[in-house]
């Protein structure tokens, strides 16, 4: 690995989050909140603007990168990051242990959504902020914004755009990589703003609110200002604004960009954007008629409460409207199956992708058509082309390691929470960036409950599950650290 180049390139990520803690400090100016917040974020963002100064200095020289480089550049990037930006919550005092900062800050630019903090409304505006800003600057990716508006970052950029990118397929828009990247950004910035209008002028909420959910609604994040999500704003335009903008963030966002271009066709001839709209809709409908029959309410009701939960749990926002911890089981068990799917390569969701789950479908029907008749010639198709063996071992085998993880993971939390429940689905909640689980860690609970060192071990679950486990993982064999 070539440590100067990837530490060069951890420096300027540090500088960007730095100069972003700095604003946070304009944000408790603005409210007028007490001194100690407006410190903490100007303290905490000078100790990172001056560690990113002192970094670059120590680093500088031409930056050339491998593959292998851009796993580490991303790995330590966002470990970088994540330490400097707890530091506004512990200077504030907001959170006290150190390890719960990390997993709250860790939670935010991963787009978890889960959360330490309680009785969220008493918490000041520029914490609020920050919470929210950490998880919009990962949605999209705080490396690929780097390389956007970097532009000499450009040279090896393309090893850091195929680490941080979620999903098997990591198709650029345009030959240059910092194009792609603006690009990017500029559609998710385009969308950002539509939703801070709509949630404004439609759904009559505040311009602090509509920006904070916002950034958590396009990075499906999860993090809201009340406690009680957004079913505390008991609005059905809001609850229907942010579901739009769920669905629309779990599609790969080169559709959208080539539909804003005027080519809207990309849409009807993804096959995973298909199987992406097939399950929300077979998902909506289970659970809407599971709900009505054993509570018997109001049809529309339960419409509404099932396609809002459906949604943010297959998206992995994590957002909720109603209490699905006390639906039938068998609706439960099925929402936490959900959770391992995700939505599309390419789109701010977590977990497996729709993607992966399509072509693992596809490959087991095949091999069960291939023993039917072993001598025919049967390939597995997506799109109408041919996926090439290679890229379906590939996919295979991220199933099976994501699985053992899960398994080996929630044998872990066993240790820290009596209850399998609380176990399993705190793992599959951080594992796929999806925030909420059952039990203790439901939709209407938080993760306090979990000692410290239980959520050390999840906030690591996080890094290893928004980065898609390999560019974590590789950094634990030793033939990466030879030059």
């Amino acid at each position: 690995m070539n440590r100067r180049a990837v530490f060069q390139l951890v420096s300027y990520l540090t500088l960007v989050i730095g100069v972003a803690m700095v604003g946070c400090a304009g944000i408790s100016i603005y409210y007028n909140e007490p001194v100690t917040f407006r410190y903490s974020f100007l303290f905490a963002g000078g100790l990172a603007v001056i560690f990113a100064l002192l970094l670059r200095w120590v680093t500088r020289g031409s930056v050339n990168l491998s593959r292998r480089d851009g796993f580490g550049v991303v790995t330590f990037g966002w470990l970088t990051v994540t330490v400097f930006g707890s530091l506004p919550y512990l200077f504030s005092g907001v959170i006290s242990h150190p390890i719960s900062a990390l997993f709250e800050t860790m939670s935010g630019f991963t787009t978890t959504g889960a959360t330490v903090l309680s009785n969220l409304e008493s918490i000041p505006h520029s914490i609020h902020f920050w919470r929210h800003l950490t998880q919009w600057l990962g949605g999209m990716g705080v490396l690929i914004l780097c390389i956007a508006i970097l532009p000499f970052l450009g040279v090896g950029g393309m090893q850091v755009f195929r680490a941080e990118m979620t999903g098997p397929s990591k198709d650029r828009l345009t030959p240059r990589i910092t194009t792609t990247a603006k690009l990017l950004w500029g559609v998710y910035i385009l969308i950002s703003i539509s939703e801070v209008i709509l949630l404004h002028f439609v759904g009559k909420m505040g311009w602090f609110d509509a920006v904070c959910h916002t950034f958590s609604t396009v990075a499906t994040g999860g993090f809201s200002t009340r406690s009680g999500s957004i079913g505390a704003f008991n609005s059905s335009s809001i609850e229907i604004i942010i579901m739009s903008f769920m669905f629309i963030c779990g599609i790969n966002f080169q559709l959208h960009y080539l539909a804003l271009i005027g080519k809207p066709s990309g849409y009807l001839k993804n096959s995973e954007l298909k199987f992406y709209i097939s399950l929300i809709l077979i998902v909506i409908s289970i659970v809407t008629i599971s709900i009505y029959i054993s509570n018997n309410g109001n049809i529309f009701t339960c419409l509404k409460n099932a396609a809002f939960t459906s949604i943010s749990l297959i998206t992995g926002t994590g957002y909720v409207t109603a209490d699905y911890d006390k639906w039938p089981n068998a609706i439960r068990i099925l929402l936490v199956a959900m959770m391992f799917f995700g939505g599309c390569a390419g789109s701010t969701t977590g977990s497996m992708k729709i993607m992966r789950i399509n072509i693992i479908l596809k490959s087991m029907l095949r091999e069960i058509k291939t023993f039917m008749r072993p001598s025919a010639v049967i390939q597995t198709k997506m799109d109408g082309k041919s996926i090439e063996p290679m890229i379906v071992a590939q996919v295979g085998a991220f199933f099976s390691i994501f699985v053992l993880i899960f398994a080996l993971g929630s044998f872990i939390m066993t240790f820290f929470t009596p209850n399998l429940e609380t176990a399993a689905t705190s793992v599959i909640a951080t594992l796929g960036n999806i925030g909420p689980g059952l039990n203790a860690v439901g939709a209407t609970q938080n993760y306090a409950s979990i000692p410290v060192a239980g959520q050390g071990f999840l906030t690591f679950l996080m890094l290893l599950g928004r980065l898609e486990l390999y560019t974590v993982l590789i950094l634990f064999l030793p033939s990466f650290w030879k030059r």
